[in-house]
């Protein structure tokens, strides 16, 4: 009953999410550059815009450590999405959320552009504990009964491949950003999906989230692996 419960409400979330974005590229006044985002992603934008590049790296793939995401190959709607999400305060973070602000409309459109196009390697990590990552393979593909908890791969696809354009992958994205962001959903710092991901954040445990971040850490997939 939850998990039918937890299916009915994500798939209305997201055809929300997706009939207001699609209206929002409706009433966009041009096609994004991708070649404008590459230059904002590796110089930024005078005076006060950072580069881009300075956490996520210039090809997406940021620096290995966790404090920033693989960005490389998610779908144009979902980082679109956060963008708006940090400019508008459904998500919070110190860094993100004044540089979205600063950005316009346009060379947000642009940066989104650039890097969903952007296909770069994984970088080699340290492997985590098998019999972590084996609790993470277990919540991730079948779920938990007892806690009624769907399995992620419901909604993020088989291994964590994504399903665009509004599920991100999360197959081969750091254990330390994955968790942390699980820790933003149960604190309430994310807030625009109570009923899927705050729902399911709020019931893991601390070894839960431990599990679930290293087994997408080294989980790998045809299409993530291709990138």
């Amino acid at each position: 009953m939850i998990r039918g419960r937890i299916d009915t409400l994500s798939a209305a979330a997201i055809a929300s999410i997706g009939v207001v974005w699609v209206a929002h590229a409706a009433t966009s006044p041009r096609r994004p550059d991708a070649a404008r985002g590459a230059v904002i992603a590796a110089q930024g934008v005078a005076p006060s815009i950072p580069a881009c590049a300075q956490c996520h790296a210039y090809n997406g793939g940021s620096d290995g450590s966790g404090a920033f995401p693989r960005i490389a190959g998610q779908s144009p709607y979902y980082l679109d999405k956060q963008m708006q999400d940090f400019a508008s305060g459904v998500r919070s973070d110190a860094v993100m959320t004044p540089i979205a602000k600063a950005l316009t409309p346009e060379e947000a459109a642009d940066v989104v552009a650039y890097y969903a196009s952007v296909a770069s390697p994984f970088l080699p990590l340290a492997s985590a504990d098998p019999t972590l990552v084996a609790r993470g393979k277990q919540l991730a593909r079948i779920g938990d009964a007892a806690k009624n908890l769907q399995s992620c791969d419901d909604c993020h696809g088989p291994d964590g491949a994504g399903e665009p354009p509004a599920i991100p992958y999360l197959a081969g994205q750091y254990a330390h950003y994955i968790a942390f962001q699980l820790k933003m959903w149960q604190l309430g710092f994310r807030k625009s999906s109570p009923n899927a991901m705050e729902y399911i954040a709020k019931r893991l445990d601390d070894q839960e989230v431990a599990a679930v971040a290293a087994y997408f850490q080294q989980a790998r997939t045809a299409t993530s692996a291709a990138q």
